[in-house]
Parts: structure tokens; C-alpha cells; sequence
């Protein structure tokens, strides 16, 4: 059995071959995966480590009350702390550190990076051992920085120029003295780091004479533990903390490495798609190798195989074709994960240098993955072959499916998609956070129901296209009687191609849907022409609004004021606007009230007025940040969105409260609305501070929705992959099909249909398929878009249904071309045949 098993396998290469490219880009995907993932982790890590080759014990400055709980920042690192450190007997040097947010521009004056990953900090001495200069010399005064050679390199900076920069205040700008390498995270993750000397660092970043942290250096053969001891009793107890530079390296790699897990496990699930779109064409194909054998495997029967032979002779063969498929999408992994960290620096997101990262466990998943796929999906073909009765040798064709059978098959359908609807429809009035699991659960349920329904589906929805398939003649009516003539072939060919497009509908709904909800929400809730903030969420310098009321063209400005203060002993944050122009500047749904602010009226969300149970007109108890209590009336109650929330008062009324308060962003009208050349002058008038955004309604708008953008069309790529492997099975279906009907296709050339007649039925029965997997993967992800729509609905109010029927429209062209091109190979096979070879064939 094992030895016609491996000649069946040779037999039936050709046929095979699709199998084997199936099985094949779903390991390639499933390894490359983890070949990406686990390379950059580790050259994350290594780089990590390297960043801590100068520290061997870290001091933080410590936060401690008499109580010992962490509340408050009691001590500080000095220059005695520093001396102090570097006086252990195992300590050879001590070096303090300063880092803060700094922004630096390009030569067209924007933000290089990130706002979060655009860092500033010290250069020690002249010639820090953390940072190797490869040109110039150390900084010296507030008019000599250093950059990294990323952002030299990206923004074409070199020594000697000058550049634009901010740090939380004025624009300076210095020029760039040296140009350094570093392994720092942030700047490989495209950000920027600028470096001052340690006295303008000091000053501009943080506190004169105050480091934020102090990396000491341990003497040849002292280790870090026993540097960190000598530390802990040299200095005193509480005021600082020490780790280890291996600690530190230790928690950096497991930050990297869950960091990374999201994205492998996100990749992860596209291989799976991909795989699992596979399995339809490896059952596919082994059901027909089976069907094509019939009296092959009748006459081993009746010779004494058992059926458990037979079982083991199939699965032997999907053994061989796994293996095959395992070891060579291993090797085409290996090289998507090394295209894949190449593709990063298209996208301007720099990786650290190291080696391709092929583990045990990559392999293992591969070569797992590639057998049992391909071992499971072809199970049932075999436990088919093994029912077949010895008496069918007598036949050319095994019995068809019986009336009971698919009578059980569409009952069992119609009840799993009955079940999986009505889990979607109860998800869909649920709290958005809740209804998720039960509508995943409803939806896999539906898609399960839905293919095992395929072949009763295939029926009329295929004879609906009888009309339009007429127009082609006689080969458009053998095209429609070839697709409905074995439904469960129909079926399965076409439930791949419907997953695939499936996801990508239901994406693309919810993103147009999404989309549409923000810019009706940027567009209900702000009347301000431009929103003033830090690009990196810190809270703005109180200048900033006295600027932009000397523009012109400015005719009313409010802050947003952060504040922490209590409520009944509770904490909650307020906001605090100019209640005189508040009205002018944003525009929420009043569900209540008025919405007045001003004196001891307040405006509340309807969220939070039901979580204290105040109505219009309720009266409430402030306690401020500096211990003293208000009586404040809420005026009006309004529904809460994504750019404002919580209770407002007026500034006048927090103000004497708060000695620092947190203006998180200015919120302007002007007399011309928005233009560039408004904006223009608003940038002019903060002093073209690239630490500032000034961003009118349209651009927040765009800036959500480019993530969002971005998003999907990674998604599309990566569903790509299952659309591929889909295709595959169009072409291996047709291909097979062919070949199966060898001796209708020789009839029908002997009796007068041509070649080009035979490559059209070829063709238009693709078509059909295709179309046909198009319809019910557009019309399912229709429906789970709106209901995924209906939970975000509840924690958006502006978000409604969009469908995009452009692109639906494309997706359906797009079915059509790949049902043309999947039967191009298949059709030119079947218009070759030799029609006297082929009616004697059996």
C-alpha cells in the first residue's frame, strides 16, 4: 500500500502541483512570519543590550513618603550624588543622564518623526562613550547640538548647519557641531535624538544641576551585583533606586518581545486564513483524485485491501504532498522574512543591524503546519475511497451523492447559520467591549454554515446568470450546466474565493463607515477653525494662547484646561474653557439644559451626570488641587465624543485653584475661516515652533483616517495571500475538471464545437465560479460590517452604515478577472486535447 501510494504521488504530479502551491504560500506565510518577527525581536534585543554596555547599575531617584508608599518626587539626582557613586570602591566611572522631548525640523521646517519619539538629552564631557561621533566635536552652549546619523541622513543635515528646534518653549536655532551613531530604540523606530552638553541639557531639558538618571560603569572583575550592593549601602536609604544593567537589558528584551508578540500573533491569523482557504483546495483535490480512481481503488478492495488500507494509502499520499510543501514554503518563508525586514526601510522605519533569525521552532511549525493541513483536509476524500464497495469496479463512475445525504448536508447548513445569525444579531446589542467574543463566535458559526449550504446555493444563483449566459451560445449553456453539475465541487472551489473576500468587504465597510463617523464628528463637535496642540500630547506653554490672540485675524480662543480635582473623595478630571466663547468654538448635542459655562455653572457629559446621578439643575461639591471646595450647578448636560468629554468650567473659575494646570490644547475662530495662508500665520505667529500643531477640522480628520487608510491596505495585502491561494483552486479545479471529462470534450469536438468554442465554455464556467464565490463573500461581508458597525455604534454616536459600492463593484471586476485568468491554463489544456485520444480515454 505504501508503494502505490508513492506511485499514485507520481502519477498525478501535474495534478498535484496546485496542492502543493497551496499548501505551499500558507507555510511560506506562516514561516516568514515568524522568521520576521523573531529576527527583528532579536535585533531589537541585541541592540538593547548593546545600548547598556556602559551601564552596569542604573540609579533613578526614588519616591518614597514616611508611609512608604510611592506618591511624590522627594529627592533629586545631583552632581554629590553623582561624586558620591563614583567613590565606591567597585565603581570605575559614574555618568548622569538628561532626556526630555525635543523637537527637531527639516529644511521645510516640519516635525522630523514622531512627536513621542523625538528625544533630546546630554552628551557627557567631550567625548561620551555612549554616543561614538563619526564627525565633528561635543556640543558647547545653547548654540551646539548634536544629531543622530538617521535624521542626518533622512533630513540631509550635515556639521555646520543650522537647524530649527524646540524643547517645551521658544524656537532656538543652533548649529549641528557633530554627527553621532546610537542604538537607541526611539531613533530606530524612526524618531530623532538631539544631544546638548550637559549644563544646556540640564537647563532646557529638565532641572540646572538635576540628572534624571546616573549609569554607573563597574571597575575590570567587580560584577553588577556587587557593584549595585556597594551602591545600595554607600548611599542613602530611600532616596534612590539601583538595577542592574543585565536587569535592565533583561525587562527591554521582554518589552521587545511582547511588543512583538502582537504583531506575530496579527500575522499569525492572515497565514491561518490563507491555510485554511487551502484546505478547500487539498479536499477539493484529493475528492477528485479519489472520484478518478474509482476502479482502482474498487479492485483493491475487492483483492483484500481493508478499508483502513485504503484510508492509509490516501493519507500517505497527502503525507508526501505535505512534506513537499512544508520543506519548500519553508525555504520561501526564509525568504519573505528576510524581503519583509528589507520592505521596513521603504517605509522609513529603521531596523537594527543583525542576522537572519531561523529558530527550531520555525522549522518545526513549518514542516507541522505543511503535514497536518494538508493530512486533515484530505481525511475525509480518504474515508470516501474507503466506503467505495468492491462491486463499483465494475463501473466507470463511483455512486453519487444520495438525496439523504445532501438533504442531512443543507438541514445541518441551514441550522449552523440560523445559529450563527442570531449570535451576531444578539452581539449587535450588546456594550461594544462585550459583544465582541459572541460576534467573532456568531461569525465563524455563519461562514460554517454558509459553505456547507454552498452547493444548495450554487443552484439558483448560478441559473439567475442563465439569461446573460445565453449570449455566449452554445458554450455559455455548457458552461452553466458544467457548474451545477457537481455542486459540491462548484462549492468548494467558490467558499475559497468567498473568505478571502469576505474579510476584505467587511474591512472596507467598516473603514468607509469609520471614516465618514469621524469626519461628521470633527465636523458636529468643532466650530473652531484650527486645534493648537504639542506633537507629542504634552501640555501646551501658557504663551501659546497670548501668541495666537495678537494674530490678526483671531477672534476667539479657548484653552483645555486639565485638572485633577475630587468629588465625594473621589478623583475625577475636570476641564476648564472660556466660558464666554466655549459656544463659538465647539458645538455637542445638548441633551439637556443649556450649555452655559461661566461663574459656578458647569456643562457635564450625560455619562458622567448618570454615573453621579445629576440632572439639570443639580448641585455638587469641587474640591481643588490646593485642598479648597466649590459649589458648582450643572447648567446642562451634553453627549460626550472623542474631542470632549467630562465637566467644563470656566477658566476664571480653576485658574486661582491651580498653579500649574495642564493646557492640553487651544482651540481658535478666525475672521477668514481656514486657509494656508491663515495657517500659514497662525504657525508664524508660535514662531514656526515644530513642536506645535496647528491642524484645522479637515486635518485631524485626515490624520485619524490615515491610520485607518494605512491599516487597510495592510490588510489588503495580507489577504492577498488567501485570494492567491483561492485563485490556485480555481485553476486546479478547472484543471482537474478537464481532465476529467476528457471524453465529453473529445464528443463535442467530433461533433462540431471548435477550439475556441471549448476554451470559452472553459472560460465562462471559471467565470461563473468565481462571480458566484464573489456574490456570497460580498454579500456576507456587507452583513458583518454593519453588525461589527452596530457595536462601535454604541460608543459612537456619528457612526452610520456606509456602503461602498465603487468599491464592491471593483471587487466583483476584480472576481471576474481572476475567474478569466484562472481558466486560461485549464481552457488551452482542454482545447489541445486530441479529440479521438480523448473519447477513448476512461
Amino acid at each position: 500500500m505504501f508503494r502505490t501510494a508513492l506511485r499514485n504521488v507520481l502519477t498525478h504530479k501535474a495534478r498535484l502541483l496546485m496542492t502543493v502551491l497551496a499548501v505551499m504560500l500558507g507555510v511560506a506565510f506562516v514561516s516568514g512570519t515568524l522568521v520576521f518577527t523573531n529576527t527583528i525581536s532579536d535585533a531589537y534585543q541585541k541592540s538593547s543590550a548593546k545600548g547598556f554596555d556602559q551601564v552596569d547599575v542604573a540609579m533613578t531617584a526614588d519616591y518614597q513618603d514616611a508611609e512608604g508608599d510611592k506618591v511624590g518626587k522627594l529627592h533629586e539626582l545631583t552632581r554629590a550624588t553623582l561624586d558620591k557613586s563614583e567613590r565606591v570602591p567597585g565603581a570605575a566611572s559614574a555618568i548622569g543622564v538628561v532626556q526630555n522631548f525635543t523637537a527637531i525640523a527639516d529644511k521645510d521646517g516640519k516635525l522630523i518623526g514622531e512627536g513621542f519619539q523625538s528625544q533630546g538629552g546630554n552628551y557627557w564631557g567631550t567625548k561620551d562613550p555612549r554616543y561614538p561621533l563619526v564627525g565633528g566635536h561635543a556640543p558647547k552652549g545653547e548654540n551646539e547640538i548634536l544629531i543622530d546619523s538617521a535624521t542626518a541622513k533622512r533630513a540631509g543635515y550635515e556639521v555646520g548647519d543650522t537647524v530649527r528646534m524646540s524643547v517645551d518653549g521658544p524656537v532656538l536655532t543652533p548649529k549641528i557641531t557633530g554627527i553621532f551613531t546610537t542604538d537607541d530604540g526611539n531613533v530606530a523606530a524612526g524618531g530623532s535624538l538631539t544631544l546638548f552638553d550637559t549644563v544646556t541639557a540640564q537647563k532646557l531639558l529638565g532641572k540646572p544641576g538635576v540628572y534624571d538618571e546616573i549609569d554607573v560603569k563597574a571597575k575590570p572583575g567587580v560584577s553588577q551585583a556587587t557593584l549595585k550592593a556597594q551602591l545600595d549601602k554607600a548611599l542613602p536609604k530611600g532616596t534612590v533606586s539601583t538595577t542592574t544593567g543585565k536587569q535592565l537589558a533583561d525587562d527591554q528584551a521582554e518589552m521587545i518581545s511582547r511588543s512583538m508578540s502582537g504583531m506575530q500573533t496579527g500575522l499569525l491569523v492572515f497565514a491561518g486564513i490563507a491555510l485554511f482557504v487551502g484546505t478547500f483546495i487539498i479536499a477539493n483535490t484529493f475528492t477528485m483524485l479519489v472520484a478518478q480512481r474509482t476502479r482502482e481503488l474498487a479492485l483493491m478492495r475487492a483483492v483484500g485491501a481493508s478499508r483502513r488500507q485504503v484510508t492509509r494509502s490516501v493519507l500517505i499520499e497527502a503525507f508526501v504532498v505535505g512534506l513537499v510543501a512544508a520543506v519548500t514554503g519553508l525555504v520561501a518563508g526564509i525568504g519573505i522574512g528576510a524581503g519583509l525586514r528589507s520592505l521596513m526601510g521603504t517605509f522609513d522605519a529603521t531596523v537594527p543591524d543583525g542576522p537572519l533569525v531561523i529558530t527550531p521552532g520555525t522549522i518545526g511549525a513549518a514542516l507541522a503546519v505543511g503535514v497536518l493541513v494538508t493530512m486533515l483536509a484530505a481525511w475525509l476524500p480518504g474515508r470516501r475511497a474507503a466506503k467505495i464497495p468492491p462491486v463499483a469496479a465494475m463501473s466507470s463512475v463511483h455512486a453519487k451523492a444520495t438525496t439523504k445525504s445532501l438533504v442531512l448536508r443543507n438541514t445541518l447548513g441551514a441550522l449552523v447559520s440560523a445559529a450563527g445569525i442570531a449570535v451576531v444579531l444578539v452581539a449587535t446589542t450588546m456594550d461594544g467591549s462585550d459583544g465582541q467574543m459572541p460576534m467573532g463566535f456568531g461569525a465563524v458559526l455563519l461562514i460554517i454554515g454558509v459553505f456547507i449550504l454552498t452547493p444548495l446555493l450554487s443552484r439558483p444563483l448560478i441559473a439567475a446568470a442563465a439569461p446573460l449566459l445565453r449570449t455566449f451560445g452554445i458554450s455559455g449553456k455548457l458552461a452553466r450546466q458544467n457548474s451545477v453539475r457537481n455542486p459540491r465541487r462548484t462549492a468548494a472551489t467558490a467558499s475559497a474565493l468567498m473568505i478571502g473576500l469576505t474579510l476584505i468587504t467587511g474591512m472596507t465597510v467598516m473603514a468607509g463607515s469609520l471614516q465618514q463617523a469621524i469626519e461628521k464628528m470633527a465636523s458636529a463637535s468643532i466650530k473652531a477653525d484650527y486645534v493648537v496642540s504639542m506633537a507629542n500630547g504634552n501640555p501646551l506653554s501658557p504663551d501659546v494662547e497670548k501668541k495666537l490672540k495678537q494674530a490678526g485675524d483671531v477672534t476667539a480662543t479657548s484653552p483645555m484646561l486639565n485638572a485633577e480635582t475630587r468629588i465625594g473623595g473621589q478623583s475625577e478630571y475636570v476641564t476648564g474653557v472660556n466660558g464666554a466663547a466655549i459656544r463659538d468654538l465647539v458645538g455637542p448635542e445638548v441633551d439637556d439644559g443649556t450649555f452655559k459655562v461661566g461663574g459656578d455653572d458647569v456643562v457635564v457629559d450625560s455619562e458622567t451626570a448618570k454615573s453621579y446621578g445629576w440632572k439639570t439643575g443639580s448641585a455638587f461639591t469641587l474640591a481643588y488641587g490646593d485642598g479648597k471646595k466649590q459649589k458648582l450647578t450643572v447648567a446642562g448636560t451634553y453627549e460626550s465624543n472623542d474631542f470632549l468629554s467630562g465637566i467644563l468650567l470656566d477658566e476664571k473659575t480653576l485658574a486661582p485653584h491651580e498653579s500649574d494646570p495642564y493646557n492640553m490644547k487651544v482651540m481658535v475662530k478666525t475672521s477668514d475661516g481656514t486657509s494656508g495662508a491663515v495657517q500659514d500665520k497662525l504657525e508664524k505667529a508660535l514662531g514656526t515652533n515644530p513642536a506645535v500643531k496647528v491642524q484645522s477640522k479637515d486635518d485631524i480628520s485626515n490624520e485619524i483616517a490615515q491610520m485607518f487608510t494605512l491599516m487597510l491596505n495592510m490588510v489588503y495585502g495580507l489577504l492577498a495571500m488567501a485570494v492567491i491561494v483561492a485563485v490556485l483552486g480555481v485553476v486546479n479545479t478547472l484543471a482537474m475538471s478537464v481532465f476529467e471529462r476528457s471524453q465529453e470534450i473529445g464528443m463535442l469536438r467530433a461533433i462540431g464545437l471548435d477550439r475556441k468554442g471549448i476554451k470559452r465554455m472553459v472560460r465562462i464556467e471559471s467565470l461563473v465560479i468565481s462571480l458566484f464565490g464573489a456574490v456570497l463573500g460580498i454579500g456576507l461581508g456587507v452583513f458583518f460590517g454593519w453588525a461589527a458597525g452596530e457595536l462601535l455604534a454604541s460608543k459612537m454616536a456619528t457612526y452610520e452604515l456606509v456602503l461602498p459600492w465603487a468599491r464592491m463593484g471593483v471587487f466583483l471586476l476584480l472576481a471576474a478577472t481572476v475567474g478569466v485568468l484562472a481558466a486560461l491554463w485549464p481552457a488551452r489544456r482542454a482545447a489541445r486535447l486530441n479529440m479521438l485520444e480523448a473519447i477513448k480515454a476512461e
